[in-house]
């Protein structure tokens, strides 16, 4: 299933940041760990993905580091900034709350986990 837009614009960020708070990672991982950690709801292509990371990191919630892998290939290696930690436990508890609502209101049958 694909969310719509206007849920992913929500979602995508706050996802991104979780991600990143596990291990610093390039745009291609995140893309396939978004995938798969999220059974494909939350997937997103690099149109998607790489204006949100230029926007997570002009807010300096995460910054960017370009290393050269074993494969001599260049790559942008993303971590997580001490503003983005807050950040990222800001947004963790909005959705908790948003979650526990939606859950009382009978629209998901249990809160997602933390």
């Amino acid at each position: 299933m694909r969310v719509e837009r206007e849920l992913m614009r929500g979602a995508g960020p706050v996802a991104v940041l979780k991600l990143l708070q596990r291990r610093e990672s390039y745009g291609y991982e995140l893309i396939e760990a978004l995938a798969k950690r999220s059974d494909g709801v939350l997937a997103m292509g690099q149109s998607t993905l790489y204006p949100l990371l230029y926007n997570l990191e002009a807010k300096g919630w995460i910054e960017g580091e370009y290393r050269t892998a074993s494969s001599g290939r260049e790559r942008k290696y993303y971590r997580l900034t001490k503003k983005g930690k807050r950040q990222l436990a800001r947004q963790t508890k909005q959705w908790q709350a948003l979650a526990g609502a939606m859950q009382a209101l009978g629209i998901v049958s249990r809160a997602a986990p933390a």
